[in-house]
């Protein structure tokens, strides 16, 4: 179920914060496969322009680094900024509720590393 749902669904009164689950409405935001890695950058390096992004993430197509990003403004986690300037400039960074999930993104991150380690000395342990 998409965020646009679960949010409706909490907006209308059809259903209450009692009836949906947070993990299940904290993935139907977060859970598509680039946000993560978008909002590690932003937290990560602060204020960035989309090329600088793009070159962060490089196995990210632009439509899908446009598509997530319009959804993580839409989600509130996002500010995206523009300069009224020739030619156009655009500036995304993580708005202050983006901010909160800064302790999240760096548990995931020291996560995924160990991960990785993990997988390195297994890795050795068989080949060796």
């Amino acid at each position: 179920m998409k965020a646009e749902d679960l949010t409706t669904l909490l907006e209308t009164g059809e259903k209450t914060p009692d009836e949906i689950c947070p993990v299940l409405y904290t993935m139907s935001i977060l859970g598509q496969r680039w946000k993560f890695p978008i909002l590690w950058h932003l937290a990560d390096e602060g204020t960035l322009r989309y090329n600088e992004l793009k070159r962060g993430i490089p196995l990210i197509t632009n439509i899908m680094l446009t598509q997530s990003l319009r959804e993580l403004e839409k989600s509130f986690l996002v500010e995206r900024k523009n300069y009224d300037s020739i030619p156009p400039r655009v500036e995304y960074s993580l708005s202050e509720r983006g901010k909160t999930l800064i302790p999240l993104l760096k548990q995931i991150h020291a996560w995924g590393a160990d991960q990785m380690e993990l997988v390195v000395e297994e890795s050795k342990k068989k080949n060796p």
